[in-house]
């Protein structure tokens, strides 16, 4: 956790330390490089037994920028705090020890832990987890210790991330009226997208999809009306909804915007009565107090390209809060109960095949 792993270089220093405690207890480690623009980066592979299933571990190694305090962890009234300990270092420690004792316990199914180290950037080529696709590590299931409290994300919604200029009039400052102000305009044109059809379409595990006004860029000097002003929208659509009939109904608004797609990604599915999800959810039940039902995720994760190469996968990880927030933290015995999850959940599947 005392990585600043939000930087290229850091990111694969994580990787480092996590390939030498690997190698310190006999487990071998494979390294692949990035491509493209990531090509600096550099995935690993730890890979146990032989037998069926081939079961996939999935951890991503990089976390958002933080507050400088939160690389200095600490533990309070059992919880441990600090910058990616909920998403999802502290899943990704859980599932290497849980690697370490399949291993002295002796696999019959196969695991693979596939640790990246970009989940959390934006993307401009092909990312850590399609290039081991593209190396063969799939599988029949996927988990990735995503922050869940230990429910099981079946679904996550979709991202569409749109850019979107509204064109004004330039006016003198001192008089506004003579001119249009593209950042009122823009203003305005969000709030008419929140209130279009699809803002408000829900599903039976989502209430609605979300968008955020993450950023917006208008005017240049203090004594000019702003004629031009673009604001970028991320929309996380639900599995039901359609990118393009969200993009046709923000074209469609009255108050005329041009709207470029930056990036879009679709969601991901598996059925609730998918025999890997089965058997996962009854370990849970074993440690959970309550039903870890499958339920749906508002954020995305690298499920999408193993769901494109045709493996199933589910969000699982930790109890804990905060995540990307200012007071992150995993509740800290609910790593060793995840641990434990793991292990009983490749044992059970190794006695059946």
């Amino acid at each position: 956790m005392r990585f600043r792993s939000y930087t290229p270089g850091v990111a694969r220093s994580v990787i480092d330390f996590i390939h030498g405690w690997f190698e310190a207890r006999g487990l071998e480690a494979v390294r692949y490089k990035g491509a493209g623009p990531h090509e600096d980066l550099t995935s690993l592979v730890v890979r146990i037994g032989s037998g069926e299933p081939r079961i996939l571990l999935h951890g991503h190694a990089d976390v958002v920028p933080g507050e400088e305090r939160q690389f200095d962890p600490y533990e309070e009234d059992g919880e441990l705090y600090g910058r990616g300990v909920y998403d999802m270092k502290g899943a990704l420690a859980a599932m290497m020890c849980a690697v370490e004792e399949l291993d002295a316990l002796g696999c019959n199914a196969t695991v693979e832990l596939l640790v990246v180290p970009d989940e959390e950037q934006e993307h401009g080529g092909r990312t850590g987890a399609e290039v081991l696709i593209e190396h063969g590590h799939v599988g029949d299931f996927m988990i990735t210790g995503e922050p869940t409290d230990f429910h099981i994300g079946t679904q996550s919604k979709g991202v569409l991330d749109l850019r979107i200029t509204l064109r004004g009039k330039s006016a003198h400052g001192s008089t506004p009226w003579l001119g249009k102000n593209a950042v009122l305009l823009a203003h305005d044109h969000y709030r008419r997208v929140t209130d279009l059809p699809f803002a408000s379409e829900r599903n039976p595990l989502f209430p609605y999809p979300s968008m955020n006004l993450a950023r917006i860029i208008g005017g240049d000097v203090l004594n000019r009306v702003p004629d031009r002003c673009t604001y970028d929208l991320d929309i996380r659509y639900l599995p039901n909804q359609r990118p393009e009939e969200i993009v046709r109904q923000i074209q469609a608004l009255d108050l005329p915007a041009e709207v470029e797609v930056l990036f879009s990604r679709e969601p991901t599915y598996v059925s609730r009565s998918n025999p890997y999800v089965k058997t996962l959810r009854e370990v849970a039940a074993r440690h959970f107090r309550g039903n870890p039902v499958g339920v749906g995720r508002h954020g995305a994760s690298d499920i999408v390209y193993f769901q494109r190469a045709g493996i199933p996968g589910v969000e699982f990880g930790p109890i804990g809060g905060g995540h990307h927030g200012p007071n992150e933290y995993v509740v800290a015995d609910s790593l060793e109960t995840y641990r434990q999850m793991l292990v009983q959940f490749v044992q059970i599947l190794g006695k059946g095949s």
